[in-house]
């Protein structure tokens, strides 16, 4: 199995940064992607970034040049830079990550389990 740990929300002022991070452990596994999502008060959960084991990356049209995905594949960990927050970013946040379980041939999901990011003044 694949435990997926958060850390990095908090209540930061419109125009803040904010760092999250996302360690992946187990053991017998590669991961295949790992990224954000988030879930606003009332509204469905929503792709942020999303960055594959080659490093292609994918951003939501709505973060685009304020949040930045990157990953250290060795730690099996992803980061998301956070700046010019507003408070349409109040979300809580989910880790993601597409896994292999050596050596199934088979890709498997894993969440995080949340945490809240509140851009308020």
């Amino acid at each position: 199995q694949v435990q997926l740990v958060e850390s990095g929300g908090g209540l930061v002022q419109p125009g803040g940064s904010l760092r999250l991070s996302c360690a992946a452990s187990g053991s017998g596994f590669r991961v295949n992607a790992m990224g954000w999502y988030r879930q606003a008060p009332g509204k469905q959960r929503e792709l942020v970034a999303i960055i594959n084991s080659g490093g292609r990356i994918d951003y939501a049209d709505t973060v685009k040049g304020r949040l930045t995905i990157s990953r250290d594949n060795a730690e099996n960990t992803v980061y998301l830079q956070m700046n010019s927050l507003n408070s349409e970013d109040t979300a809580v946040y989910y880790c993601y990550a597409r896994v292999v379980l050596i050596p199934r041939p088979y890709e498997y999901q894993y969440w995080g389990q949340g945490t809240q990011v509140t851009v308020s003044s």
